[in-house]
């Protein structure tokens, strides 16, 4: 019997779970697959959200012949020789009345964010062409681990964890539409657990149902699930999607200035087979908004270390990842810029583009002066200590307060 998150894939947009702001009625996704006309695009999200699925969705409404790769197990052969069976079946099928089937194929990359630079580069003649309509699926950010000639033939689209609703649509699909698990009579008393060890993820959710119900039980409670995960502790991440929930461990345990359970972390996500530069790229984000002004050295260590473990990898990467993990954790802590930028983004869409004060405004020509642009500026330097008190937020934002020190 196949396992129940393939068991309960969905075949249609229509039963497609979660994502509405890309597949929901009149949005972007279903527009241009109901359009019947697809253009390149990367899917970017955490695990579970329906990445896949929804690129062999795609492939089946469209009728288009559907390539898969792994980028952790595919290389650029592989690659070439899927570009090349589909350029022999558009010379085999070409012309206005070429059967559907026969026009660009989908080619679908999952973990894109693992293929080398080289990897990536022998598709942009492909995608350029039209050869193949290119569907790649990452966790990580494309800005850093897509290439930029690739980035800019790909529309990027970023799906969400799914949502308390979602999951609980999800799981009532599966008690009534499901033969085997509607076969076992399970009732449902509560979904508390359920929803927290799944995280947003629907493979999780699933694997978790599954093995609960594997268990014998005919009751689906908190108790229940929490007993039998910690049973079965890795029992619902055999894909290795722990990883979210350690890196979220590790994060904050520098955040909480721990360096013991700091590198007890990182061991386990090199133990792990972690990607050394998604470990070093969560460092910089932390040093930036966690450590901050209290140390800005500290943005500039963890800079290096990611220079650092990209070039040089496994093993020897864990050493500058311990140092500016300890480093980071027994710095001190300041998060008034991040706190201060996310205040400032907030009014800026509260309060929409609100004018220039004429006297802090550009004035290079002769009609700007006479309007008055620049003038009353007065320049810092010409004063004592190089400071002069004077406007410069808008007239409605006066007094605001973004950056607090401490």
């Amino acid at each position: 019997m196949l396992p129940l998150a393939e068991r309960m894939r969905p075949k249609t947009l229509d039963e497609y779970i979660g994502q509405k702001h890309l597949v929901g009625k009149g949005a972007i996704l279903r527009q241009m697959i109901e359009s019947g006309n697809i253009a390149s695009f990367i899917l970017w999200g955490p695990p579970g959200v329906g990445k896949t699925t929804l690129a062999r969705i795609i492939a089946h409404q469209l009728q288009r012949p559907f390539y898969t790769l792994s980028a952790v197990t595919s290389g650029v052969k592989e690659v070439r020789d899927v570009i090349d069976k589909a350029k022999r079946n558009a010379s085999l099928n070409s012309g206005l009345f070429a059967p559907a089937d026969s026009r660009s194929p989908i080619l679908f990359i999952d973990e894109i964010h693992r293929f080398s630079k080289s990897q990536q580069d022998s598709l942009l003649g492909a995608v350029e062409e039209g050869t193949i309509t290119l569907v790649g699926a990452t966790t990580e950010n494309p800005s850093f681990e897509v290439i930029t000639p690739l980035l800019s033939r790909c529309q990027v689209y970023v799906l969400k964890s799914l949502d308390k609703s979602d999951l609980l649509e999800l799981l009532n699909r599966v008690l009534t539409q499901d033969a085997y698990i509607k076969s076992l009579g399970l009732q449902v008393k509560n979904t508390e657990a359920l929803l927290r060890y799944s995280g947003g993820d629907a493979r999780k959710l699933l694997n978790i149902i599954e093995l609960v119900s594997n268990s014998g039980v005919k009751v689906i409670d908190n108790e229940t699930v929490t007993k039998q995960l910690q049973q079965n502790p890795v029992a619902y991440d055999k894909d290795g999607e722990m990883h979210y929930d350690i890196i979220s461990a590790f994060i904050k345990s520098v955040r909480g200035s721990d360096p013991q359970a700091a590198i007890y972390w990182l061991a386990r996500m090199i133990e792990g087979g972690e990607d050394p530069k998604f470990i070093a790229r969560r460092l910089v984000i932390l040093a930036s908004e966690d450590i901050g002004l209290a140390n800005p050295n500290a943005m500039l260590l963890a800079n290096t270390c990611f220079d650092v473990v990209n070039k040089i990898g496994w093993p020897e990467g864990r050493i500058p990842l311990a140092e500016t993990t300890i480093y980071l954790a027994t710095c001190k802590k300041d998060n008034s810029a991040y706190l201060a930028i996310d205040e400032a983004l907030a009014k800026v869409k509260e309060t929409g583009n609100l004018p220039v004060p004429l006297h802090l405004r550009n004035a290079p020509t002769s009609l700007m002066k006479e309007l008055g642009y620049a003038d009353g500026y007065l320049y810092p330097h010409d004063y004592p200590g190089h400071w002069i008190a004077q406007q410069y937020l808008p007239d409605e934002l006066q007094g605001t307060v973004f950056w607090k020190k401490d």
